[in-house]
């Protein structure tokens, strides 16, 4: 078993070291050992949605992570198969560079009109401020829980969420990261940027 030293690293460097890792030793099991928080979450995100039989322990102020091979080839193959093909990425709380009043009634027509369209998005990401639109208080809660519960995936950045002080206040959706979004990006057949 490998060991690989993640503590102190901030993100995406966590995840891309252990992915790393992983490929180069195919097969092998991997100790990781992370801070506690978002790069624990995000390496436990990123080896659970790839089908690693994943151990997790805390030692010392500090995650210590063991990550197996996958279960079997079956489960990591429906995990290629269902990944996404369409993305959109929201990074405001407003759409366009009008009055900010206007911009946010658009943001959440926007919304809104996407429950209604025949073709949904398969994950949603809010960066920058468009954070703002996931967390409590948000006037799109409501209809972004219509949108998660008719099957969108609604993921904040963590980073995101911590430089507003908002991580506690996350009221729809999960958090990821920005490993996880620019590889979604890079690899759906339809991103959009708003």
């Amino acid at each position: 078993m490998s060991e690989l030293d993640c503590r102190n690293l901030s993100c995406p460097s966590p995840v891309i070291k252990t992915k790393q890792a992983l490929e180069s030793a195919p097969g092998a099991t991997l100790r990781v050992l992370a801070d506690l928080g978002p790069p624990r979450e995000n390496i436990l995100r990123f080896a659970n949605s790839r089908g690693f039989s994943v151990q997790d322990e805390e030692n010392d102020g500090f995650a210590v992570i063991t990550i197996s091979p996958a279960l079997s080839s079956e489960f990591s193959d429906t995990i290629n198969r269902s990944a996404a093909t369409s993305a959109i990425l929201i990074a405001s709380d407003r759409f366009g560079n009008g009055p900010e009043d206007l911009g946010k009634l658009l943001m959440k027509n926007l919304v809104i009109t996407l429950i209604e369209l025949p073709s949904m998005p398969e994950k949603i990401f809010f960066i920058n401020s468009g954070v703002h639109l996931t967390t409590a208080g948000s006037e799109l809660i409501e209809p972004l829980s219509r949108l998660n519960d008719a099957g969108v995936e609604i993921l904040s950045c963590g980073i995101c969420l911590d430089y507003y002080g908002l991580r506690e206040k996350l009221a729809i959706g999960s958090i990821t990261n920005m490993y996880t979004i620019a590889e979604t990006l890079m690899t759906v057949s339809n991103a959009v940027r708003i």
